[in-house]
């Protein structure tokens, strides 16, 4: 799969480590909505590491076929759910042609929340979030996710977007709330890894334009105050990573 999106799950009530996959290109160009656990299993006398992967089906508003989106693990008052968010698709069936047959559109800026157990899926939509947008980041931090950056389709453009996701896991409906905040980057197919324990980020590549590659990092930290991004001192690019073509992450 290419550009599926990915979120990792810390281990809870006996299970192992697990991580979630949705979506994705498959080798013959077609999109996935297929959504998969992957855990490890290291039971056994050799003590022998061993991957397993199955498919989870989500009942209810359940997102479409997409790429280069993103999941997030949410938690509040005690329980545990995942929101994806963005991403591309193709476009409908009822306006596919034999011209536009690969074409791509933004999927629908809406939220998808689904619980971890049952697999209930539900969709929400925003009013600030009323553009779509792909190959964005996403930094959650108990029941807030931070989208950061991306690209829209649309607009053909990577706006310096940064959205607060909220959402409560209330009994009965869930009620998410977002807010539109100040200090984004106009940031694409970046890498962002985890440094430590507590939620502190390095933000490595990505593109800032169709041919401008982003050769700046990023610190970004997530507490109870907020998101804070600082500038990170680049290490020192070779000739042949800045004059060519090849890049971290995708050409979105």
């Amino acid at each position: 799969l290419r550009c599926p999106a990915v979120c990792r799950l810390d281990p809870y009530d006996g299970l192992p480590e697990s991580y979630l996959i949705h979506g994705g290109r498959t080798p013959n160009n077609e999109i996935s909505s297929s959504l998969y656990m992957l855990t490890t299993d290291s039971r056994g006398c050799n003590r022998k590491l061993t991957l397993c992967c199955k498919e989870r089906e989500l009942v209810g508003e359940v997102p479409g076929a997409r790429y280069g989106h993103t999941m997030s693990i949410v938690q509040s008052r005690g329980k545990t759910a995942c929101v994806l968010f963005g991403g591309r698709s193709y476009m409908p069936v009822g306006e596919r042609t034999t011209e536009n047959w690969n074409s791509v559109v933004d999927c629908p800026p809406q939220v998808f929340l689904f619980d971890l157990e049952f697999g209930c899926s539900s969709a929400h939509t925003l009013p600030e979030l009323s553009d779509g947008q792909s190959f964005h980041l996403a930094l959650a931090r108990e029941d807030c996710v931070y989208f950061l950056g991306g690209h829209s389709l649309t607009s053909d453009s990577r706006p310096p977007r940064l959205f607060r996701l909220r959402v409560e896991l209330l009994q009965g409906s869930p009620l998410l709330s977002c807010d539109t905040l100040e200090n984004g980057i106009s940031i694409s197919s970046a890498m962002i890894t985890r440094t430590g324990p507590t939620h502190r980020y390095i933000i490595l590549g990505g593109y800032q334009s169709d041919s401008q590659k982003r050769t700046d990092c990023s610190i970004v930290i997530v507490n109870d105050k907020g998101i804070h991004l600082e500038p990170l001192e680049s290490p020192q690019w070779t000739p042949d990573i800045t004059h060519s073509r090849t890049w971290f992450g995708s050409s979105a």
